[in-house]
């Protein structure tokens, strides 16, 4: 299904977006959301696109799946629930908390050699609280803490240095791009700084979609089939209670979803049918709808996806409008403002 080979580095270039989605209001359109969308069919091929799947972006958080399956290819013994946390976004509510708490003991370590940013937790009801109580910002509450002491624990079990496990020429790095280039079929672009602090490996769109499928398809026990059916399984401890990606695995059975910052999602099924999407402007507001609308576009039934259909948009407190993806994603879908 898949090439062995691994292709040259796409293109860094300004990306060239397309319409993928449209504010609407009382029936007009009053905004345009730009950006990219890939759906890709069982056999691997590309079955929809629209804007720029082949330039070099930064895939965010949507690119954890990858980093844990190289982290359980070099060692890492998680599974279940410590494995979900360690590709998590998450909203820091206190089992993210203590999950990252207990990949720290098993590796023998603290919070004081995580080297993430630290933060209030990402869920605004959680973040108030935290507020309220006077709590300050943690390395622990930083919604990337579980990945961060995942790589500590996979330092110490290879025996790799502690320290500067975040440089990009750490041998723990270099594992993480070797797999990133491995599952993606493609040679990294170029390599930055996440906002936590970790290397973030630029790929494209279509090799994001790419890595999400051979993840997906993967041999049962092997290190990308326990990262899919932790997620899956423990789909609140990748992102947190009342996030969408959550509530998308348990809406779409099999289904694995990630997303990051700055408008990206992926997701792919058992079969190896996979969807990424890049909101331009990263607007959430859009991502939702326009991920919908690619999971319906591989096939998923629609009526699984009527929730992911976005929010509505509000005048004067009641529901005006909302936004719609472009009728060229959206064939199979109709949205409540249509």
């Amino acid at each position: 299904m898949y090439s062995s080979s691994i292709a040259d580095a796409p293109l860094v270039r300004e990306p060239l977006h397309a319409p993928v989605a449209h504010l609407i209001r009382d029936e007009m359109i009053e905004g345009i959301h730009y950006g990219s969308v890939v759906v890709l069919g069982a056999d691997g091929e590309v079955q929809f696109q629209l804007g720029d799947i082949e330039a070099a972006f930064y895939p965010r958080s949507a690119l954890k799946p990858v980093q844990a399956v190289a982290m359980a290819r070099a060692g890492l013994p998680l599974d279940g629930e410590l494995l979900s946390l360690t590709a998590a976004s998450h909203s820091g509510e206190e089992r993210h908390l203590a999950g990252t708490r207990r990949i720290l003991e098993l590796a023998a370590l603290t919070e004081d050699h995580l080297r993430n940013v630290p933060d209030m937790p990402y869920d605004p009801v959680v973040r108030d609280a935290w507020i309220r109580e006077g709590r300050l910002p943690s390395r622990l509450a930083q919604n990337c803490s579980g990945k961060h002491a995942a790589m500590l624990y996979t330092c110490a079990l290879n025996g790799w240095s502690l320290d500067g496990y975040l440089d990009p020429g750490h041998p723990l790095q270099q594992a993480i791009a070797e797999i990133v280039e491995d599952l993606t079929g493609q040679r990294v672009a170029r390599v930055t700084v996440d906002g936590c602090g970790a290397p973030l490996f630029s790929v494209s769109l279509h090799g994001l979609a790419r890595a999400a499928a051979r993840i997906t398809t993967a041999v049962p026990g092997t290190p990308e089939a326990r990262v899919a059916d932790a997620m899956r399984e423990h789909a609140e401890m990748a992102s947190g209670s009342g996030r969408d990606v959550a509530a998308l695995m348990r809406a779409v059975p099999g289904l694995l979803t990630k997303d990051g910052f700055e408008g990206v999602q992926v997701a792919a099924l058992p079969d190896g049918r996979a969807i990424a999407v890049k909101i331009a402007d990263g607007a959430n507001r859009a991502r939702v709808p326009v991920a919908a609308a690619a999971l319906a576009r591989a096939g998923v039934d629609p009526e699984l996806l009527t929730e992911f259909q976005g929010e509505a948009l509000l005048g004067g407190g009641r529901a005006v409008g909302c936004v719609r993806p472009v009728r060229s994603l959206e064939p199979v879908v109709v949205s409540a403002c249509a």
